[in-house]
């Protein structure tokens, strides 16, 4: 996407395509997805010296944007993921940070950690059942002395079997909470999950009694929480949609090559009127999911209620359209399209996982629907 960049954003973009392309090929993606590795960790931290996790981080402590516009910058290399099916815990790293930043003078050594690529810390929220949201939270933290007893089940915790830190969202005496557990604290237990993506993968994280330290709760007071879950919802359901939409504009470009490289009868596939229609109507709904993400990426720093809004959209709109646009690129391409061999299910893997995290169309159009009732209001 490309919506009035500065020369900072296009070489930030640009760079990122270049290395994607030259570590992580199609080919290497597959390797990875053999292999059961969902990435590379001294990939991630070479990542990460490129700025993929700097955006978030205040300058004082090492990061900062390119463009002050810190959502912004990482939808570009998000959309980048998805133009290349790239592996990496881009989306729930930046929704750690989100919620750590926020109280970053009392975890400034794991910010620090994370923004170096050293340590990958994985966002766990979901609970088995429940979609997304504060109300669906019934892992528990029981009060014992300075601490707490942490009890329940997560599931759908990206890179979570890679994850050294969690940042899990605990029902505690006063309402929703969030603390800080290490993988490797005594009565964690981690499952990876089988997921339709290849390399973006999931765990179920089970807490048995873990003890939580006073100095581990992130966030305690029930205001604070909700407005550090709001964001971190917004974050990784913004950046899901602008990988989304660069997956999606990548796999039609190819299935347009393909068009024009294929004869049937005679004739390019491109000749033929009817899928020239189908061709302009899957431009217009690409550009609208390109904007859509790029106003939400840009709508950060405005109202809550406006950013809410502009993110709901662009998720809602985004995974809707994209798994059948995908569904038709492969229809388009015939037989060759539903092979293992062809590189076109890597891309509807994605963009159909990216609809069911961080908010279905369905989550994000009641949420809007919400919004439209306090403005009413």
């Amino acid at each position: 996407m490309d919506f009035g960049l500065s020369a900072d954003q296009r070489l930030f973009c640009s760079t990122t395509r270049e290395f994607l392309a030259k570590s992580v090929p199609l080919d290497v993606v597959r390797g990875l997805a053999a292999t059961g590795v969902g990435f590379d960790r001294s990939w991630w931290r070479r990542g990460a010296e490129l700025g993929w996790t700097a955006p978030l981080v205040p300058e004082h402590l090492g990061g900062g944007s390119v463009s002050g516009a810190p959502v912004a910058d990482l939808a570009l290399v998000a959309s980048e993921f998805g133009r290349a099916c790239a592996p990496g815990p881009l989306v729930t790293i930046s929704a750690v940070l989100t919620g750590v930043v926020r109280e970053r003078d009392r975890f400034a050594d794991l910010l620090d950690a994370v923004f170096s690529g050293q340590t990958i810390a994985a966002w766990a929220h979901y609970e088995p059942g429940h979609g997304l949201g504060p109300a669906a939270v019934d892992t528990l933290a029981v009060p014992d002395g300075d601490g707490f007893h942490v009890r329940g089940v997560k599931d759908r915790v990206e890179c979570g079997d890679q994850a050294e830190v969690f940042l899990v969202t605990v029902r505690g005496p006063d309402g929703p909470m969030q603390v800080l557990i290490a993988a490797d604290a005594p009565g964690v237990t981690v499952t990876p999950t089988w997921t339709l993506d290849l390399v973006r993968r999931t765990a179920k994280v089970e807490f048995a009694d873990v003890l939580v330290g006073r100095d581990a709760v992130v966030h305690r007071d029930p205001a604070e929480t909700a407005a550090a879950l709001d964001a971190q919802w917004q974050i990784a359901a913004t950046l899901t949609a602008a990988e989304s939409a660069g997956a999606a504009a990548h796999a039609f470009d190819l299935t347009t090559r393909w068009m024009f490289d294929r004869y049937t009868f005679g004739r390019q596939l491109a000749s033929y009127q009817a899928l020239k229609h189908r061709a302009a109507e899957h431009i217009t709904s690409l550009e609208a999911c390109q904007a859509t993400a790029w106003a939400a990426a840009n709508a950060f720093g405005n109202d809550p209620i406006s950013t809410a809004e502009a993110v709901s959209v662009a998720k809602s709109y985004v995974s809707a359209i994209t798994p059948g646009l995908l569904q038709d690129c492969v229809q388009i391409h015939g037989g060759i399209g539903v092979t293992w061999e062809h590189d076109l299910h890597l891309y509807l893997r994605r963009v159909t996982f990216g609809r069911a995290l961080y908010g279905t169309p369905e989550e994000h159009r009641r949420r809007l629907t919400d919004l439209l009732d306090r403005k009413v209001a």
